[in-house]
């Protein structure tokens, strides 16, 4: 049965002996082992522990050229029966062989990475099929975002399947599947005296130890396990301790001893117990990593083969290194993470940026024929060794390289170290364009993320020096960015065009396909957002065009969808809305493209809504949303749960409703975007209290949201469902309803937001209906229907209809009994 478990605790409580322990007594055992782990610097690096459990599974070592990683993984594929197509070119692109394929296959960033993990999903279900698979994961407090994500969803495919997924971290870590009924954790605590003790007996080798001497152990070491060890070393190197027939003693009163007093001394002291040739040997290592290769190393020093042995073997003789392979392919492992992070920190600062500079051109050297492999680590060693140039271009490569595995969150980590890298060197023409590239680099993957507020940040500086520089296409790039931000953000609207009408001119100017495709479909999205459908969809017809000659499924989808919510659906076009939803959803099956997926359902949820189809519009709407929701795309998700909890609204289930604006609300506030649609939220929030009793609200607080709001497309709708909360919440709101109302069906007319304007006077209907005046609502309900109608709103057009037929047969009775008017008044 799956199960997941967690190791946590403090450096040096035992969390890796526990899982050698554990590893060691299941060795002979028909099972599948596979270990990951997270290095100090891998923060950076995506699926850095996946791409160990990956090598691990596929019997890739060390050296492996291109042509034989891929003959691995292909026949590891055929023995799992793999789809080859539809996972080989992402295992590939995850181990960086060159020509994986993955570049042929058009989709979005969040697809990619969506591919690749269920890629690895599917692997490692698989092979829990053959044998009982065990996966360890250790040091999760140093993971890389992109490889949490992974895990997660790892997480949810294990608990049918013989994995036992294993992990290992500090309490500083908070993992995210804490609660799921499969996962359990044990907490590993410093050892009580009793415990201590214990220890020490075992590692002295004898029960007979003076209390002074097992007083200091428990007052320094104070229930560390890896403490205790190494303390126990120290003092033995230092002949601190003797041992007198059977029992072990200090050799003076301890008053009179310098004895390290954290674990760090005592690490140290060992150190600095070693010959120097083996001291200065172990520093070279720990500003390598935690662990490193006899090849690499040796190319760092320079030193001949018996001397570099000579000193591993003293090395591995205290026990501060193990080795693992067989020579010369053999790796070299400092015992524990603490050790090596001491032992890097004792080094005087110019020696650890000449050491960080030296590895770094050894491994140019040593894996030039795979570099893809470490341009994480080189861009890390060549910026602590101060080499900003270096560090820069391969933060760049290793920025593509994280993007084209689909992390973006990786891609912007990488792009703001390359920017601070060239911010540091002197400053030439040449390195001006660098910094407007790389700036402008990072704004677009912040923009693609929906961080607007970040992309602004990231261009803004660079604004003046690319116009200076006459850098047009990034200046089309960086007026892109800018008007998206001032759309997103602030609303502003003449920015807003001023910002990407510039931009697309710039664009058409150059005949530079990727900006005049950004600018023309941020345009689209402001114009309909200002109620400008016409203009809105020449733009994204032209969008539409370059995604057909491109062939990008997921590209035409996501085109699709957004002329059905953005500009047939506000216009009150049903039937076009819906059948543009229906095309969306048919290529992005075909596509398999998560992020259009997301789209597509949220854009086909709307309009089985403007149907009145509700069971269908909310089966869509919660795809949409949970789809949108796992690739963390807050601008769709939030849409979808707003019209989820209309939905839910219109099918008089208030408290589903509310919930939902609720989580719409949350997200439009985390991420700070469309505000007009946040406002719209609340109000809504407040419109399913009214209707579900809950009349204690604050109408000024509403009427700032409509005020503070600056779409056109939602400007009768909110207006409405003011008129709306003003008609229910008691009776003295009546004629401030109606205001309002009216307002809502001028907005709408001057909008031409139809599907709306239909409401509104279905609304307007309701109000002369509450006062009993039927000739009046009658003649507005029959406006109503003639305009739903109009918009091929069949299901609100049936519901009008059996409205009109119980008010005319009041009319009727009222008509014969005149009297029975006046209770209803």
């Amino acid at each position: 049965k799956g199960q997941a478990f967690s190791i946590m605790g403090e450096a040096g409580v035992g969390k890796s002996r526990l899982l050698y322990e554990f590893r060691k007594t299941i060795t002979n055992q028909d099972i599948t082992f596979l270990e990951g782990k997270c290095l100090s610097y891998s923060g950076g690096v995506a699926y850095h522990p996946i791409i160990d459990i990956l090598k691990s599974n596929f019997y890739i070592m060390e050296g492996d050229r291109d042509h034989k990683v891929r003959e691995k993984v292909t026949k590891g594929l055929t023995i799992f029966d793999l789809d080859e197509a539809a996972t080989l070119p992402y295992i590939l692109e995850l181990l960086s062989v060159k020509d994986s394929g993955i570049d042929k296959i058009p989709m979005s960033p969040e697809s990619r990475q969506d591919r690749i993990i269920q890629a690895l999903n599917n692997i490692i279900l698989k092979g829990s099929e053959i044998r009982p698979l065990i996966m360890a994961f250790e040091d999760l407090h140093w993971i890389d975002k992109t490889s949490e994500k992974t895990i997660n969803y790892l997480l949810e495919s294990i608990s049918g399947s013989r994995i036992l997924l294993i992990s290992s971290y500090r309490p500083e870590f908070i993992p995210t599947w804490s609660g799921r009924s499969y996962h359990n954790q044990v907490t590993l605590n410093r050892l009580s005296n009793r415990e201590s003790l214990a220890m020490v007996t075992y590692l002295l080798g004898t029960e007979d130890i003076e209390k002074d001497l097992e007083d200091l152990i428990l007052e320094k070491t104070e229930g560390i396990p890896f403490f205790i060890e190494e303390f126990i070393k120290s003092l033995k190197d230092m002949g601190i301790i003797e041992k007198t027939g059977n029992t072990f003693h200090l050799t003076k009163d301890k008053q009179d001893l310098t004895i390290p007093s954290t674990i760090r001394d005592v690490i140290m002291a060992r150190v600095d117990s070693l010959p120097d040739p083996a001291k200065s040997l172990l520093q070279t290592g720990s500003v390598i990593e935690r662990e490193f290769s006899y090849e690499l190393i040796k190319k760092v020093t320079n030193i001949s083969q018996d001397e570099l042995l000579s000193r591993l073997s003293v090395l591995k003789d205290s026990e501060l290194l193990y080795e693992r392979g067989i020579y010369p392919q053999t790796i070299y492992i400092f015992r524990h993470a603490l050790t090596r992070e001491v032992v890097y920190d004792s080094i005087l600062t110019d020696k650890k940026k000449k050491l960080h500079l030296k590895i770094a051109d050894s491994i140019e050297e040593v894996y030039k024929g795979n570099l893809d492999e470490y341009y994480e680590a080189l861009a890390g060693h060549y910026i602590d060794g101060e080499s900003y140039e270096k560090g820069a271009e391969y933060c760049k490569l290793a920025g593509s390289k994280a993007e084209d595995a689909g992390s973006l969150i990786d891609a912007i980590a990488l792009g703001e170290k390359r920017v601070t890298c060239l911010e540091k060197l002197p400053q030439t023409e040449d390195l001006d364009k660098k910094i407007i590239d790389a700036r402008t680099s990072l704004g677009l993957y912040y923009s693609q993320m929906n961080f607007q507020i970040a992309a602004k940040e990231a261009v803004s500086p660079i604004i003046d020096l690319a116009i200076h520089r006459n850098y047009q296409r990034r200046v089309s790039q960086i007026y892109g960015i800018l008007g998206f931000y001032s759309f997103m953000v602030e609303e502003d609207f003449p920015t807003v065009f001023k910002y990407l009408e510039d931009a697309l001119q710039i664009a058409e100017d150059l005949n530079d396909m990727l900006s005049l495709y950004m600018a023309m479909f941020w345009l689209g999205i402001a114009l309909a957002y200002a109620g400008e459908f016409e203009r809105s969809l020449y733009y994204w017809e032209k969008v539409l065009e370059i995604n057909i000659s491109a062939n990008s499924l997921w590209g035409i989808s996501l085109n699709c969808s957004c002329i059905s919510f953005g500009i047939y659906s506000p216009q009150g076009k049903v039937d076009l809305a819906y059948q543009a939803s229906e095309y969306a959803m048919r290529i992005t099956e075909e596509s398999g493209d998560i992020y259009s997926r997301g789209v597509a359902h949220t854009s086909r949820g709307i309009s089985f809504y403007h149907k009145r189809l509700f069971d269908d519009a909310k089966e869509h709407l919660l795809k949409g949303a949970y789809f949108c929701e796992s690739i963390n795309e807050p601008v769709w998700n939030a849409l979808a749960n707003l019209f989820l909890a209309d939905t839910y609204f219109d099918a008089e289930e208030y408290e589903k409703s509310k919930e939902s604006y609720e989580k719409a609300i949350s997200i439009w506030e985390h991420s700070r975007l469309w505000p007009s649609f946040n406002n719209l939220s609340r109000i809504g929030f407040a419109r399913a209290k009214v209707m579900n009793n809950q009349k204690d609200m604050n109408l000024n607080e509403l009427f700032k949201c409509f005020e503070n709001s600056k779409s056109k497309i939602i400007e009768g709708q909110m207006l409405r469902y003011i008129g709306e909360i003003l008609l229910n919440i008691d009776n003295q709101h009546m004629n401030e309803a109606e205001d309002w109302i009216k307002r809502a069906i001028e907005a709408n007319e001057r909008n031409n937001t139809r599907f709306h304007l239909g409401m509104s006077y279905a609304l307007y209907a309701d109000f002369f209906k509450r006062k009993g005046e039927l000739p009046e609502a009658r003649q507005k309900l029959n406006k109503a229907i003639e305009i739903l109608r109009e918009c091929g709103a069949d299901g609100w057009v049936d519901k009008a209809e059996e409205e009109l037929g119980r008010i005319q047969q009041k009319v009727l009775i009222y008509s014969v009994h005149p009297a029975m008017r006046y209770p209803l008044k």
